[in-house]
């Protein structure tokens, strides 16, 4: 019981602190946000960049005048001009790419202190520079602000992270701590009721009952923090993908360590009490083995409006109606969700004793009968043992609809990711490398006609360089493509601001000051691009072979294409970002914030998902332990009347399987609706997750084989004198 106490406490602060963690990051974040003031002797402008798929900020500080001026915190004094005090991490980049040092113009004087920084991670600078070359400075005023500022994760989206966490981790955590304290509790049961027959009182019994369980459930809740005290002071230096902390922020505030030193200690000692009233009440019948109560149904009931909601979400989206948006999906959502958790928690139990009885009735094999008889007597020690395993497969359907739905968002829906980078912040060899990029799988320029830059409003035309080849590769679909000839491409669907005719002229820059002239061709390709490309319709496509050299840089952008998963999305930006450092990246159609948030949600989800595992894989190894340890007394009554080992393992393994089996096709059933009306009413594109649902499909059956196998090692034939009963 301690040692499983242990890891239930260690699983909730580590799920408890995780909000710690965010609260920390966004307080550093916004106490040094700047704001515009009336101070005369400092200016300041602000960016916000992309380096990689990291958000790269820097504030340069202009000094117009002698006078004092406030300073953020983290670093000692505003730098001067041709200075530059930047995060550690970011010193790190530059030490380590050469290329990086455009970044920073001027002499790293020296680093941000943890006080000033979101993260380890974090990449921010302060820099000193002429107040001439800031031409949209402002008057520094003060810095910190009173609401949050470039925090970690949306508010919106962390409500969505906590629920999700919650569903996870803690509901298989209060089964896991539940089965703790009812660990050892028939043997428990029968020592209680032999106190009660030699005269102890039976407020007296359930104290004893209650201080073995509290004792135990409180060492254990040390353990617990001791353990994750340990483990995030490791992981803090190691860090999760997209999020690195500092140990100070992980560590379990007060009402943190309350919860987890008298929360759990309170549960044991509630589920005591509770496994302890009939040897109080009934002792006779237990040290007789008395009949036991059927389960209560009324806990089957919960699945009706659970499953009646999001079923009705589903419904309404195969009718081709929209229920996304509006405040009522918001609470209905979550709500049926939590009733239909519960329902597979209280309904388990009522439906495995019926479909056991069931089959025991038709069924003319002896070890499926005595399987099936034990299951139907005592559903509730089945429950233990595999309610864990069917809650994680239904938190594991909600997680994937929570990551479905950020990555609509934070992303493109076409498969294919396009980069803009200016051809005039790239030199001929960064070109190349950039085609080189992993990941990459193609490359275009494009230009602009020629602009007056006066405010008149003048035709446009864009010319894009590429092959017939490269365009069937980065579009949707094109026909009527011909090499070495200029084109037109044309989508009919498509609406555009300028519509250049067969015939017009438009004149293009060339460096030297001159124009070349291009003429919208007659021939068109019939052409449907992904939304937001290069490849837009009323482009004229121009064959390398046709270019004319000489064309600005400055009317020009280089075009990569890639897949558009978010691995391979942070991939070629991280390699971007290597060969050109400074260059201004745009990601057609994604935030890089938003890509850095859902890069730190996917992490946090992850660990969920591990702590959900390790807490139902433990409390699957501590139930099956355990009730092999209670029936050693039937196993020893069934060998002494001939039963053969295959016989027993078979009633093992069939006994732990039909819960399972009935638990997790539940699970699926009702996770993957679940998913569905909670994708449905997201208003996303996707509405149906069909790419997830083989994923469960294969850890459903997963874990049916890996219970199968560990339930075999748990019989065993070997008599012992003291576990024969006279009854």
């Amino acid at each position: 019981m301690a040692f499983g106490s242990a890891l239930g406490v260690a699983c909730l602060a580590a799920v408890l602190t995780i909000p710690t963690i965010l609260a920390a990051h966004d307080a550093r974040t916004t106490s040094r946000a700047v704001y515009p003031g009336d101070n005369k002797n400092i200016v300041y402008q602000e960016y916000l960049d992309p380096y990689g798929s990291q958000p790269l900020r820097r504030v340069f500080f202009g000094r117009t005048g002698p006078g004092p001026a406030p300073v953020p915190p983290g670093i000692a004094r505003l730098p001067r001009t041709g200075e530059a005090v930047v995060s550690p991490k970011l010193a790190e980049v530059l030490a380590a790419n050469p290329r990086a040092a455009g970044l920073v113009p001027g002499r790293v004087t020296g680093t941000i202190a943890s006080a000033g920084l979101g993260g380890p991670d974090d990449l921010y600078a302060y820099i000193g520079a002429d107040p001439a070359t800031l031409p949209e400075a402002r008057a520094l005023g003060h810095f910190g602000a009173d609401g949050v500022r470039d925090e970690l994760v949306d508010p919106s989206t962390l409500d969505i992270l906590r629920f999700t966490l919650g569903c996870v981790v803690l509901l298989p955590l209060v089964i896991f701590l539940s089965v703790c304290a009812r660990l050892s509790g028939e043997s428990r049961a029968r020592r209680l009721a032999a106190l009660r027959l030699v005269g102890l009182s039976a407020k007296d019994t359930l104290r004893v009952n209650a201080g073995e369980s509290v004792a135990a459930a409180f060492v254990g809740a040390v353990i617990g923090i001791v353990g994750y005290l340990g483990a995030n002071e490791l992981m803090a230096r190691i860090g999760l993908p997209g999020l690195h902390w500092y140990p100070a922020d992980g560590r379990p505030e007060v009402t943190t360590l309350v919860v987890c030193l008298l929360g759990c200690p309170a549960l044991a000692w509630v589920v005591g009490q509770y496994g302890a009233r009939r040897a109080a009440s009934s002792p006779i019948s237990v040290r007789r083995t008395g009949e036991r109560r059927a389960p209560r149904k009324l806990g089957t009931l919960l699945l009706v409006p659970g499953l009646g909601i999001i079923g009705g979400y589903c419904v309404l989206s195969l009718m081709g109606r929209d229920p996304s948006g509006g405040s009522a999906s918001a609470v209905l959502v979550p709500g049926a969700v939590l009733l239909t958790g519960a329902g597979l928690v209280f309904g388990l139990a009522p439906i495995t004793a019926w479909l056991a009885r069931r089959v025991a009735g038709a069924t003319k094999s002896l070890p499926l009968a005595l399987a099936m008889r034990r299951t139907e007597v005592d559903p509730g020690s089945s429950l233990r043992v595999v309610i864990g395993l069917v809650l994680l497969v239904f938190g594991a359907s909600l997680t994937q609809g929570v990551l479905v739905e950020l990555d609509q968002v934070s992303r493109q829906t076409a498969p294919l990711q396009e980069y803009s980078v200016g051809l005039s912040d790239l030199d001929p060899a960064q070109r190349q490398d950039l085609g080189k990029v992993p990941g990459v799988r193609t490359q275009a320029a494009a230009y602009d006609s020629w602009d007056p830059l006066d405010g008149s409003d003048v035709p446009h035309a864009h010319i894009v360089v590429a092959t017939c080849a490269q365009l069937t590769a980065s579009t949707e679909r094109a026909t009527g493509c011909v090499d070495g000839k200029i084109m037109q491409l044309r989508d009919d669907r498509s609406t555009f601001a300028y519509d250049p005719k067969a015939g017009e002229r438009y004149p293009f820059a060339l460096k030297d000051g001159r124009k070349a002239v291009f003429t919208v061709p007659s021939e068109r390709v019939d052409v449907r691009p992904w939304d937001l490309s290069v490849f837009s319709s009323g482009t004229l496509l121009i064959p390398p072979a046709l270019l004319p050299p000489g064309l600005a840089d400055s009317a020009g952008t280089l075009t990569l294409v890639s897949d558009a998963d978010p691995a391979t999305v942070r991939s070629v930006l991280d390699g971007i970002g290597a060969v050109a450092p400074t260059a201004d990246v745009q990601p057609v159609g994604i935030v890089i914030d938003s890509l850095a948030q859902l890069a730190v949600i996917r992490s946090l989800l992850g660990v969920g998902m591990v702590l959900g595992l390790v807490i139902g894989v433990a409390a699957f190894v501590v139930s099956v332990a355990d009730r092999a340890m209670e029936r050693r007394g039937q196993v020893a009554a069934l060998v002494l009347l001939g039963a053969r080992a295959g016989t027993l393992r078979v009633v093992q393994v069939v006994q732990v399987l039909l819960p399972l089996v009935v638990g997790l096709g539940g699970a699926l059933v009702a996770g993957w609706l679940a998913e569905s009306s909670y994708l449905i009413t997201g208003g996303g594109a996707v509405h149906w997750d069909w790419d997830g649902l083989p994923l469960l499909l294969g850890c459903a059956l997963g874990v049916l084989l890996a219970a199968a196998l560990a339930s075999l090692p748990m019989v065993r034939r070997h008599v012992d004198p003291e576990h024969i009963r006279r009854d």
